[in-house]
């Protein structure tokens, strides 16, 4: 039986990376409590004085709306077989699997590549069988919090490797070469188009072209909107047949729960 695996860290929407079980608990009810009260504030059009109001109003527009980051970042161009409400998500998998798993994630995010590396064998056993279709939603939480485009740019990388066929291998070799959190390197298209080196077939005209035009970046902006307007608190965000199977306290996910679930769906 394979080690027990118990996965603890997520990025919320804030930005406030790993904290303990109950400090994490008492600040995402004071999130949903803030961004309630805040977005009755927007509505209702009470003016906010002085220049940290004026601040922290651009903040919530930015997070809660993303209707400006969308439009500045030109048209939605969804890449090829993307699906889903919007086309939003890229699949992996068979089209006819009896489970499946949908993934918010973000490549700069700590949490995601910690949850990708330590599910990745099950992830790809599962899918290979017939028996999990995966769905990727590509976000820019990071980018959203800390500043920077390496979310972006990554994002629209990994759509323009889905448009080549390539998307799963360049997938993981984005993680598995995720700078520290605090350095934004995937902002540099250079360093994206060294990395479609380690995937065979990808690197080719079409592609860097595809990465330098930032072709899908208007495709990944509606994404992240999506996600800021959903529910959910934070990434990875993992649900299994629309239910959210991960980040539970006192349930923690593990490979073996995962492939449970999913061979129990498919009997």
């Amino acid at each position: 039986m394979p080690p027990r695996v118990v996965l603890r860290g997520v990025n919320d929407k804030n930005g406030k990376g790993r904290r303990t079980a109950r400090e994490r608990l008492a600040a995402e009810r004071e999130q949903l409590r803030t961004r309630e009260k805040r977005r009755r504030n927007l509505l209702v059009g009470v003016a906010v004085v002085g220049v940290m109001g004026l601040a922290a109003v651009v903040g919530v527009l930015a997070a809660n709306a993303g209707g400006d980051k969308s439009d500045s970042a030109g048209p939605v161009v969804a890449p090829k077989g993307a699906v889903g409400k919007g086309a939003l998500a890229i699949p992996v998998g068979q089209e006819g699997a009896k489970s499946t798993l949908t993934v918010w994630e973000d490549f700069r995010c700590p949490a995601c590549k910690q949850f990708e590396t330590t599910f990745r064998p099950t992830l790809q056993a599962l899918a290979a069988r017939g028996q999990l279709r995966i769905q990727y939603h590509l976000v820019t939480l990071i980018d959203d919090n800390a500043g920077g485009s390496g979310s972006l740019h990554a994002a629209n990388a990994a759509a323009c490797a889905q448009e080549a066929g390539r998307f799963p291998r360049y997938h993981d070799v984005l993680y598995d070469n995720q700078p520290a959190e605090t350095q934004d390197s995937y902002a540099d298209n250079g360093t994206l188009l060294r990395l479609a080196d380690k995937v065979g077939g990808l690197s080719t005209p079409a592609f860097r072209k595809c990465v330098e035009d930032g072709t899908h970046n208007g495709w990944v902006a509606k994404s992240d909107k999506a996600f800021q307007e959903s529910t959910f608190q934070g990434t990875p965000t993992v649900l299994l047949n629309g239910r959210n199977v991960f980040g539970r306290q006192g349930d923690p996910l593990t490979p073996q729960k995962l492939r449970q679930m999913v061979e129990a769906a498919d009997r």
